[in-house]
C-alpha cells in the first residue's frame, strides 16, 4: 500500500490514568428507568478490545485504560493526534516501562483509551502517566486520492488484510451500519477527535442489521455518512470506524466508533469478516 508514511511526523503526548467521573444523581434512560451504573473512566480490569460492546450493566464503558490530561490544549493534542495502533507507554509509577496500544479515543469527556494486559492493568493507578508516540495523522494512501485516512496508525494499516482492484479498496467490517443509526456526535466539527455513537434504542434493527453481536475493536462500516471535514450524512458516501466503548441507556447514545477512512465516491468497499477486529491485528488476548 503507497503511502506517505515516511513523511509523517512522529511526536509524543502525554496523558494520565483518569479516575472514573460522574455526575451526581441518576441518569435517566431512553426507557424511563432511573440508574446509577458504571460509565467512563479509570481502569476497567474486565472488559478488553474483543469483548461484547453490549449487554454490560454499564453505561459508556472505556475499555483498559482511559487517559486524559487536565491541561485543555495539551488534552486537544492528545485527543488528536494519537492513533489507533500507536504505541504507548507507562512513564510513571509502579507499571513505569510497561507498553500498550491506543485502541480508540471518546469525545466529549476526551480521553484516549490504552490497551495492556491484565497483569499490567494490576500494576497500573490512577494518575499514572502514559506517553503515546502519535502517528498516522496527514496519512495519504497514493493510490486512492479519494480516501481520506484520519485516526490510523500506518503499521496497523498493515495489518489489516485489504484488497485493491480497478480503484477501490476492498475493506473487511465486522458489521455495516446504515445511517439513521448514528447519534450523538453527528454534526462534529472534526473527525480527527473522539467518535460518534450508534444508537440502540431500537433492538430490532440492531437485529435486522446483525448489530446485537457486535465486540469492542470492530471494525465498522457505516453507509451513507462522511467523515471527511466532520460527520454528516451524504448519500453513496461511506466511513469506517472501530467500536471503542460500550452501549448506553440513554437517548441517542450506544457504543461508539472512532473514524479511520472514509470516501465518498465508492472508492471503499466493506466486506464482512466476523474477525475484522483490533484484538486480531493487534495480537491482543482478551480476558
Amino acid at each position: 500500500m503507497r503511502s506517505n508514511r515516511e513523511r509523517l511526523v512522529r511526536v509524543s503526548v502525554l496523558g494520565e490514568v483518569s479516575p472514573p467521573q460522574m455526575r451526581p444523581g441518576y441518569r435517566v434512560g431512553a426507557d424511563g428507568v432511573a440508574r446509577l451504573l458504571p460509565g467512563t473512566g479509570g481502569i476497567t480490569y474486565n472488559v478488553r478490545v474483543g469483548d461484547p460492546a453490549l449487554g454490560w450493566a454499564a453505561d459508556h464503558v472505556e475499555p483498559g485504560v482511559s487517559i486524559q490530561v487536565k491541561d485543555e490544549r495539551a488534552n486537544a493534542a492528545l485527543n488528536t493526534l494519537a492513533c489507533v495502533g500507536n504505541e504507548a507507554l507507562v512513564v510513571s509509577g509502579e507499571a513505569r516501562g510497561e507498553r500498550g496500544v491506543v485502541t480508540g479515543k471518546h469525545g466529549g469527556i476526551e480521553h484516549v483509551l490504552v490497551d495492556f494486559p491484565p497483569a499490567v492493568l494490576e500494576r497500573l493507578a490512577v494518575g499514572d502517566k502514559v506517553q503515546v508516540k502519535a502517528w498516522g495523522q496527514g496519512l495519504e494512501l497514493a493510490d486512492f486520492p479519494g480516501i481520506r485516512c484520519m485516526n490510523l496508525d500506518p503499521g496497523l494499516l498493515d495489518k489489516i488484510p485489504l484488497t485493491a482492484a480497478g480503484g477501490v479498496l476492498r475493506m473487511p467490517v465486522a458489521a455495516e451500519v446504515p445511517p439513521q443509526l448514528m447519534g450523538s456526535g453527528v454534526g462534529s466539527p472534526a473527525s480527527e477527535r473522539g467518535d460518534y455513537d450508534i444508537t440502540t434504542q431500537d433492538r430490532e434493527v440492531l437485529r435486522e442489521h446483525g448489530l446485537l453481536d457486535l465486540r469492542l475493536g470492530d471494525l465498522v462500516a457505516v453507509r451513507d455518512r462522511s467523515g471527511r471535514f466532520g460527520r454528516s450524512y451524504r448519500r453513496g458516501a461511506i466511513e469506517i470506524g472501530v467500536v471503542v466503548h460500550t452501549d448506553s441507556y440513554l437517548a441517542g447514545h450506544g457504543p461508539g466508533l472512532t473514524t479511520l477512512l472514509t470516501a465518498e465516491n465508492g472508492e471503499i468497499q466493506p466486506v464482512r469478516d466476523a474477525g475484522a477486529n483490533l484484538a486480531i491485528y493487534l495480537g491482543l488476548v482478551s480476558g
